[in-house]
């Protein structure tokens, strides 16, 4: 009977398990899957032995004739879940040898991604010490009896991925509360690992692959939206092969990275996809440093052409001339020399075959993309990034959080930007979610109206932008809003306090950086830490470097499957090839036992003075909305500058002429800064130099007061 079964699910579902030599371990031992669908238990059952038993809820078995005839048999073990003595009951059949399967959820996932798990199976753990098996279900999410609003198909592909036994960590000195509780927390982590290390190795290869087989499976998916128009799947892999053709024609036989200078609008992604289909390099030059910077940029990338818009640079204004030894390729000229026969016969080759029709001649190591850092020490480095690197980022994002199909993306952070990149307009690509993207994230009073009527569901942010659009918005401009999320700079208090108060909405704090792809740690609401940056991402390593004069923490290095393929800059990639592929954030951080990552600050933003490290950001962050009276437009950046006698000395920076020394001091002290905190001279500018992204411009600032 197993067998026909099994083969009856091979053939509706292309039915394979992979690990399951892990099942024949004796008792005591714990099968922990996730649980997405009504008939997990028939996926699971036809690799099982017969002496493995389903814990099953008997108030769940009684609702009908039909669930009772299902659940309760001789491989069912049923308990009831509300009695204090149903986990007693577990415990002795264990210690008996037994084997149970075990939904640690407590029930089906309602957004078809990983939910809570009940502390009852840490309590299990930590009593009886079973061994466990964790069981990623592939795909089981797509069908028609998951309660989940993803898109659902009919026959999706299943299958059954085992982990090998694991042995829980022995716990000493701690209670039992303690004990389960943090057996719990392991168990989620090798849960959550197993999912991202399956997507890696069973999914899709590359970025460019991802979107085309979501676009294989959703043609008709309206995916991609801007100011002018909106594209379907269908559309965006027609653009891209019509685009791919007169790249062709117009792009020199050695090229290999071409320079991709536009805003966030529809063909962006349009190109990118185009690109990657003829095996060439984006290079995504930041339009927001000046030419140049770009200049510069594009000679470190060995550019000789450029991707770009008449209609763009128009509005923009940005003066290319000292570019002019580069060869622009403008999209309307392309455009002009495509056909509606060209169009047609695309079109058609598309609704055939997608696959086919845009194929995709990159590896997993491949360069992607080329991004440039944001330069706001110093001069920006090159930054390659493969498509490994950036599927990775993307799917340790997808597996600590719970995005669903119907969500969609509000990104306005420029497609220069790793994060507007990766995390805003990749990653919902990838995972078959609609985007709309906004030109510029400094329009304050219109992107909270956009976001309201495109009733988008994600937004992301730095805390820059995030306090702009807080002071503008109407409450209910972000009604539909389920998460936000912020990165690129330290989230400020008062930030975080005004998304609260005016929209109800909790403010999620990442930490990443451009070498990273960028995401190194994420919070999300299953697993929330006030005032950390979130947990560090499923396959990264870590460490902490000492820092003199920092008593708690140290200065961060990562290494893992989203970091950098290496530096255009040949001194600095010597550097960074010399640490074995570990990254130096440059970043002083603290590491929870728990593995939630607390930012103090940059190491080039730290001062020594008087002997002391004094966190320059944290003095900001202080002063950060502290005050009010002068308007919410008040800013105060922090730098610091030579001192004969203390080594170093603070000095404050404002856009509020009325801003006095006297103010500044009684606010740091009454929050308890020491006097080396205190600045010793305000000075005023009439702006702040500000990035791209939203930070504030040291190098340029710094300049400004010479």
């Amino acid at each position: 009977m197993k067998a026909m079964l099994r083969l009856l699910l091979r053939w509706l579902f292309h039915f394979r398990a992979y690990g399951e030599a892990a099942l024949a371990t004796p008792g005591p031992a714990l099968l922990i899957p996730n649980h997405v669908s009504w008939i997990d238990w028939l996926f699971l059952g036809v690799c099982l032995d017969d002496d493995w038993k389903f814990v099953v809820s008997r108030a769940a078995s009684e609702t009908s004739w039909l669930h009772r005839k299902i659940m309760i048999n001789r491989r069912s073990f049923p308990l009831d879940t509300s009695s204090p003595y149903a986990v007693k009951r577990m415990a002795e059949y264990l210690e008996g040898k037994g084997r149970l399967v075990l939904f640690a959820e407590g029930r089906l996932s309602r957004t078809g991604c990983l939910m809570k798990l009940f502390d009852g199976t840490g309590f299990l753990l930590h009593k009886v010490g079973a061994k466990v098996i964790t069981c990623y279900l592939r795909g089981a999410h797509r069908l028609p009896l998951s309660p989940n609003p993803n898109v659902k198909r009919w026959f999706p592909t299943v299958t059954a991925h085992f982990s090998e036994v694991l042995t829980p960590p022995r716990l000493e000195n701690v209670s039992t509360t303690q004990g389960r509780t943090q057996l719990t927390n392991w168990l989620l982590d090798c849960m959550v690992r197993q999912q991202f290390e399956t997507e890696m190795a069973f999914g899709p290869r590359t970025v460019a692959d991802a979107i085309v087989e979501a676009a294989a499976a959703r043609p008709g998916h309206e995916v991609l939206c801007d100011v002018t128009s909106a594209l379907t799947y269908r559309r965006l892999l027609v653009g891209a092969r019509l685009l791919r053709d007169q790249f062709g024609r117009v792009i020199e036989p050695g090229s290999q990275a071409i320079g991709v200078l536009l805003p966030n609008v529809n063909a962006t992604p349009v190109v990118l996809l185009a690109l990657w289909s003829l095996g060439r390099t984006p290079a995504m030059l930041n339009f927001s440093t000046g030419p140049a910077m770009m200049l510069a940029s594009a000679r470190l990338a060995g550019l000789k052409e450029i991707v770009t818009s008449r209609a763009f640079l128009e509005r923009a204004k940005l003066n290319l001339d000292s570019l002019a030894g580069l060869k622009f390729i403008y999209l309307e000229d392309l455009r002009e020399g495509i056909s509606r026969g060209k169009k047609l016969g695309v079109l058609m080759r598309v609704a055939l075959g997608p696959r086919s029709a845009l194929p995709m001649p990159v590896s997993p190591e491949t360069t992607a993309v080329i991004l440039f850092t944001s330069g706001s020490e110093g001069v920006p480095k090159g930054v390659e990034l493969t498509h490994a690197n950036l599927l990775s980022n993307i799917q340790q994002m997808s597996a600590v959080s719970d995005l669903q199909d119907t969500d969609r993306f509000f990104n306005a952070l420029p497609l220069f930007h790793s994060f507007g990149l990766t995390a805003g307009t990749l990653a919902p690509l990838v995972r078959g979610m609609f985007v709309y993207l906004y030109p510029s994230p400094l329009h304050y009073r219109v992107v909270p109206t956009m976001f309201y009527f495109s009733d988008c569901t994600i937004m992301l942010g730095t805390n820059t932008f995030l306090n702009g659009y807080a002071r503008k918005a109407h409450p209910l401009e972000f009604r539909s809003l389920r998460y936000l999320w912020t990165a690129g700079e330290k989230l400020q208090a008062t930030t975080a306090a005004a998304w609260t108060q005016r929209f109800g909405v909790r403010v999620l704090e990442g930490y990443g950086a451009t070498e990273c792809s960028p995401c190194v740690s994420l919070s999300v609401p299953r697993t929330p830490k006030p005032g950390s940056a979130g947990r560090l991402l499923p396959g990264l390593e870590w460490k902490l470097e000492p820092v003199e004069g920092v008593p708690e923490g140290g200065r961060l290095l990562v290494r893992g499957p989203n970091v950098m393929r290496g530096y255009l800059n040949p001194e600095a990639n010597a550097q960074f090839k010399a640490q074995g592929g570990w990254y130096d954030t440059g970043d002083i951080v603290r590491v929870d036992g728990e593995n939630f990552l607390f930012i103090i600050g940059r190491l080039k933003r730290f001062a020594k003075v008087s002997g002391e490290m004094v966190s320059l950001t944290a003095v900001e962050d202080a002063l950060a909305g502290a005050f009010p009276h002068y308007g919410l437009r008040c800013l105060v950046a922090v730098l610091s500058g030579p001192d004969e006698n203390r080594g170093e000395m603070l000095l404050a920076v404002t856009n509020e002429p009325r801003l006095q020394l006297d103010e500044i001091r009684s606010t740091l002290r009454a929050k308890g800064f020491p006097n080396i905190c205190v600045p010793r001279e305000v000075k005023y500018a009439r702006e702040i130099p500000k990035l791209g992204t939203g930070k504030v411009n040291y190098r340029e600032l710094q300049a400004l007061l010479h």
